[in-house]
């Protein structure tokens, strides 16, 4: 490259990151700028309380001169702000800077738990979620019955995840535990329910009352499942299964219905993540299949 062509080049790239020193300086100014408005402050009292200058204020405002980052990060502790937001370049509307500050402000098990919900609300995919409809809760609570009757009316394929795990494993439930464990058994569950959600783009799928005690696979349950926590009273799920002559859980142990309240209470923090609830205590299966319907098909 000739020597004038390689000095025009160096001069245009010199220019061009002159545009950009002063696009971030005037934008970070303005982030200043605004935020000292938004909380009603004069730009005297911000200078008291950041230990700066009006006159460095001024400039900064105005996006001139080089802002020195410690008498920055005095003026984003004035406003009570982390120091990034002043930084953040991006043109973020008034909506996306107050979402942010409230994300900021969470303590961390609550941000956890709002992040997810997006995610799951907002993210891709939400309609085929909506298609996917899976009732979750104890045995007892009608999932079975209810999740057949809904299958068949909306004609989908209804899909019983500890089946799927017996179908695979080519054994019991009872013997996958013996011989695979709690460890195994989960991991066979979060294959299964993966498989059947890759599968099936709408279905009904009733999935085992544990699923919840493996938070891997029921997030997966609920990004991908519009989800129903199915209920009822301890009573009427001891009830229930003692009906259908399923004892597993409680075989032999004579405070069974305390074991089933401390389970229950033990999940319902889980349970409660799902999208609605539908609690069929002292219900016909026709009168919580109507009840079913409108949540799910609202």
């Amino acid at each position: 490259m000739p020597a004038a062509d390689s000095e025009r080049a160096v001069d245009s790239a010199s220019a061009m990151q002159d545009m950009d020193d002063a696009a971030f300086l005037a934008t970070m100014g303005k982030n200043v700028r605004e935020a000292r408005e938004r909380r009603g402050m004069a730009r005297k009292v911000l200078s008291q309380t950041a230990n700066v200058s009006e006159r460095y204020l001024a400039q900064l405002e105005a996006g001139d001169g080089n802002a020195s980052v410690l008498l920055l990060r005095n003026v984003a502790r004035a406003l009570a702000m982390p120091l990034t937001e002043l930084l953040d370049n991006r043109e973020n509307s008034v909506e996306q800077r107050l979402i942010r500050r409230f994300l900021e402000r969470l303590p961390e098990h609550q941000l956890e738990e709002v992040v997810f919900r997006l995610m799951r609300d907002f993210g891709q995919g939400g309609a085929t979620r909506k298609r996917r409809l899976a009732l979750v809760g104890l045995r007892g609570a009608g999932k079975s019955t209810l999740g057949n009757a809904l299958a068949s009316e909306l004609r989908c394929p209804f899909v019983e995840l500890d089946r799927e795990i017996e179908l695979e494993a080519g054994i019991s439930l009872s013997e996958v535990f013996l011989l695979y464990g709690q460890t195994g058994y989960r991991r066979i569950e979060q294959r299964c329910l993966d498989r059947v959600i890759q599968a099936n783009d709408k279905m009904v799928i009733s999935a085992g009352g544990g699923i919840v005690s493996e938070s891997a696979t029921y997030n997966l349950l609920l990004l991908n499942c519009f989800t129903v926590w199915v209920k009822a009273s301890p009573e009427e799920h001891m009830a229930r299964v003692v009906a259908q002559g399923d004892l597993r859980p409680m075989q032999g142990n004579t405070e069974a219905m305390q074991d089933l309240n401390r389970i229950l209470k033990a999940r319902e923090p889980l349970y409660r993540k799902a999208d609605v609830t539908l609690d069929t205590s002292g219900e016909s299966a026709e009168q919580s299949l109507n009840k079913l319907r409108q949540l799910v098909l609202a």
